[in-house]
């Protein structure tokens, strides 16, 4: 039986943030490291540590001094790949069960790891918060995009106005619908909450009233564009295209393709020239065969055919005709000869051109810095290229700035590129001008020096600054009270402590400086939440479930609260474990893990008072055992002797959501304070 203890290799910043995230879920840690730090960065936590051992984490004795044989996880979080690596080969070596979290930047070795070892994740901590600085740069109302069973879900954060169509119209329960979920709401100028369902489903929406919600998106117009031009290569489509063709939808697209001269200036030339072309070759034609009326057709389209490649000595080059030939006919063909040596010369230039680019993927000229509203990346090593890459999808201008000499000048083509010193790069970023600076590099006083004279140049950009040690980031958010500081180690810590308990971080972001892990989980035997309502999931742990499935069964994304969890067992093997994913932050993953529901919000019960009809009555019996999770004879019992109140204990949010779809099927009801859980 694996206890509660937890091993974490390498106590750099990383490791000791780890240790922190640990801590807060009351379990025994203890942590290997080849040469203690000298300073640390959190002076207590020497004293959150059961052990310290100072040794290699590769040796095997030192693995058995930590008792590797009962630790339920090893976080192995050192500096160098190589050493994470054997580490977990040692571990795996010496415990089959634990389970190991890597940081390790090696994809294609982590899947084979993953494969060899089993119960094996691996992070890499400068990707893994790549979409919480490019949302952060993007200074809208999302802050976390991310993709679930083929399908895209966005964090907003939006702010009322008079004109927005949910003041005075909305209350929160209406907005919580199967495509959205309200996950804070405040009014006014008050901070958010700390915990999710801190609001009142009745509250109406005012102006000024900020709410914080998850929704389900269609793909971008990115994705789109591409599945447009994907179509072209579907026979089916173009079979169907060509069905419909018209004289009225040719004019259209004729007209489409005017107007677009910048996106289409090859292809019109192209057209053009082919147009003229064979406009020329069936007038030679029809003239030589006018003219002659004893050669062939083939013969009069050959000879202009060979005019038009150039053939006008070839055909007119002596003074001993076979066949007289007038003027007028000779002037035609000498005309036919030069313009269809230009245009031919047109056309074969297009075809090289395209050759050309299609062999050797000739590389194109960056475009320009732009010169507004756009984003400044400082930094271009993987944070920033992952960086670059999520706001390209956005369509967002932007320009990246490598201070790298070796940098690979191949890498993000599309995007401007300055290189050079600090000054003379940042002068021709247009600072000035720019919505968002991203300081990302490698070196934190490099960071510190490029932000401070990015806040002098611009006071009023939405400067994000990347930062590793915890002292940094606290004095740099006192000293640019506006800016962003993330801590990369700090964000990252959740998610390996978070998964060193066996669960799946899929992604994670950012709101109001608490981080939220997006976790999978698979209902086992023994699990806290086998049996629960969805509902009880969400109001007793503090979490948002947006996704459920059985796995026999489709996904169901924003599930409904009524859905009641599940697992396997053997003597019933139709059934299965479900899986469900959430929304937590650590607290809530806290919680889960310890089975400690919130168990003095549970303190509310619902007073029914009549049905206005008998089938109400018989509806609102079914609403009772749906939402409240009672059983059918109970329900039946309290609506047969009303008024009654339902003597189940509920969160007031399961409460009021119970008295809500009351109303709807005709039975009036209301909330009751019960004084003990």
């Amino acid at each position: 039986m694996l206890l509660d203890q937890f091993l974490v290799c390498g106590l750099g910043s990383l490791g000791q943030h780890c240790v922190v995230a640990l801590k807060q879920f009351e379990v025994s840690v203890i942590a290997i490291d080849k040469n203690l730090p000298q300073d640390w960065e959190f002076s207590h936590l020497p004293d959150l540590l059961d052990n310290v051992l100072v040794g290699d984490c590769r040796q095997i004795s030192v693995l058995e001094q930590a008792k590797i044989q009962q630790c339920r996880a090893a976080i192995i979080v050192t500096s160098n790949e190589q050493v994470n690596a054997e580490t977990a080969l040692a571990v795996r070596k010496l415990n089959p069960k634990t389970r190991l979290i890597v940081r390790s930047s090696k994809k294609n070795l982590n899947e084979l790891l993953s494969q060899h070892l089993g119960n094996f994740v691996a992070f890499e901590p400068t990707q893994l918060p790549a979409p919480a600085f490019a949302l952060a740069a993007l200074g809208t109302e999302t802050l976390g995009l991310f993709h679930l069973q083929g399908q895209w879900l966005q964090v907003v954060k939006r702010t009322l106005s008079p004109t927005d169509r949910w003041c005075n119209n909305s209350t929160l329960y209406e907005l919580n619908t199967h495509k959205r979920r309200i996950l804070y709401h405040t009014s006014g100028a008050t901070s958010l909450s700390k915990a999710f369902h801190e609001w009142e489903p009745d509250t109406r929406l005012m102006p000024g009233d900020t709410i914080v919600y998850i929704e389900t998106i269609k793909p971008t117009s990115t994705n789109s564009k591409k599945l447009v031009r994907n179509t072209w290569y579907n026979p089916w489509h173009l079979l169907t295209t060509l069905k419909h063709l018209n004289w009225l939808t040719i004019k259209q697209q004729f007209i489409t393709f005017l107007r677009k001269s910048d996106e289409n200036r090859f292809k019109q030339l192209g057209i053009i020239c082919g147009v003229i072309v064979s406009f020329l070759l069936l007038l030679g034609t029809v003239l030589y065969q006018l003219s002659y009326p004893q050669i062939s057709l083939i013969d009069a389209f050959f000879t202009s055919m060979m005019l038009l490649l150039g053939g006008f000595g070839d055909l007119f080059g002596g003074f001993n005709f076979t066949l007289p030939v007038p003027f007028w006919l000779r002037f035609i063909s000498l005309g036919m000869t030069i313009t269809g040596t230009i245009l031919v010369g047109i056309f074969y230039s297009f075809l090289t051109e395209r050759l050309l680019a299609a062999r050797f993927q000739l590389n194109k000229r960056r475009p320009p810095v732009p010169q507004k509203d756009h984003v400044v990346v400082v930094g271009l090593g993987r944070m920033g290229q992952g960086i670059v890459e999520i706001l390209q999808e956005f369509n967002q201008p932007l320009v990246g700035i490598t201070l790298n000499t070796d940098f690979d000048m191949t890498i993000l083509p599309e995007m401007p590129l300055i290189t050079g010193s600090l000054k003379r790069s940042l002068s021709k970023a247009n600072l000035q001008t720019a919505k968002s600076v991203v300081v990302v590099t490698d070196d934190e006083m490099l960071n510190l020096e490029v932000s401070l004279m990015a806040y002098d140049a611009n006071p009023e950009s939405n400067l994000v600054i990347r930062t590793t040690g915890l002292s940094l980031s606290d004095n740099l958010a006192e000293l640019l009270p506006n800016a962003q500081v993330l801590c990369v180690y700090a964000v990252v810590a959740e998610a390996f402590a978070g998964a060193a308990f066996g669960e799946n971080i899929i992604n994670l972001f950012r709101v109001d400086h608490k981080t939220i892990l997006v976790t999978e989980y698979q209902i086992e035997a023994g699990d806290t939440l086998n049996g629960l309502l969805l509902s009880e999931v969400a109001y007793g742990y503090g979490v948002i479930p947006i996704l459920y499935q059985k796995e026999t069964e489709m996904p169901k994304l924003m599930p409904s609260e009524d859905i009641s969890l599940v697992v396997g067992d053997s003597f019933a093997a139709a059934r299965s474990a479900d899986r469900m994913v959430v929304l937590a932050t650590s607290d809530g993953l806290q919680r889960i893990e310890q089975g400690s529901a919130i168990a003095t919000s549970k303190t509310w019960q619902v007073h029914i008072t009549k049905a206005l009809t008998e089938e109400a009555q018989f509806e609102g019996a079914n609403v009772l055992v749906r939402i409240s999770g009672c059983s059918l004879n109970t329900a039946r019992t309290v609506m047969k002797n009303l008024p009654e109140t339902l003597h189940v204990p509920l969160y007031k949010h399961q409460a009021q959501r119970l008295i809500i779809e009351l109303a709807k099927a005709q039975v009036t009801a209301h909330l009751l304070r019960t004084d003990s859980p």
